[in-house]
């Protein structure tokens, strides 16, 4: 009985990783059909929010999309894929993690995995279609294009930074009463 409520407690956050992986391919796979590389497609809220499809070949704000396919392959496909790996043998190994970290933990797997999947797949690189104006924040008019697979990530780590810092602070507070 033990065993498949921890089995249970494990397994039903990997719905997020599979929903991420999903939800981004599909939505990806719907800007290569319908909209012309480098193109807005709609704006939204004024300029604020458009779809435009771009190909990243780098990894976030485009670093590296200059190196030689070699340290691309290397760095950007064989690394975060060992990277997931390891996490998810983390994931089912440890009993420390709370539901909510699981949660986010596979919305983080799924946004890599699904980032993978363009860069094992797409020899054009990695599907971005979400461009968000910036206001000149951290001298970016517009946030650098991203994806499901990236908002995802983003997202679900922050939120697990913030669980990991908020359990060590009641793990402080329950130690010093």
């Amino acid at each position: 009985m033990r065993n498949d409520i921890f089995n249970k407690k494990k397994l039903l956050p990997l719905i997020l990783l599979f929903a991420v992986v999903l939800v981004d391919q599909i939505s990806k796979a719907l800007i290569v059909k319908y909209v012309p590389l480098h193109s807005i497609c709609a704006s939204f809220f004024g300029d604020f929010l458009r779809i435009v499809r771009v190909a990243n070949t780098g990894v976030a704000f485009s670093i590296g999309a200059g190196w030689g396919d070699i340290a691309r392959g290397l760095l950007f496909r064989i690394l975060p894929l060992v990277v997931l790996c390891a996490v998810m043998v983390f994931y089912f190994k440890t009993e420390e993690l709370s539901v909510l970290q699981r949660w986010m933990i596979g919305g983080i797997v799924g946004g890599g995995f699904g980032n993978l999947i363009d860069r094992f797949f797409r020899p054009e690189g990695v599907v971005d279609f979400i461009d968000v104006k910036f206001y000149g924040i951290f001298g970016y008019e517009r946030w650098p294009t991203f994806n499901v697979a990236d908002a995802a990530v983003v997202v679900c780590g922050l939120v697990l930074v913030v669980s990991f810092l908020l359990s060590k602070k009641q793990e402080e507070k329950n130690d010093n009463r």
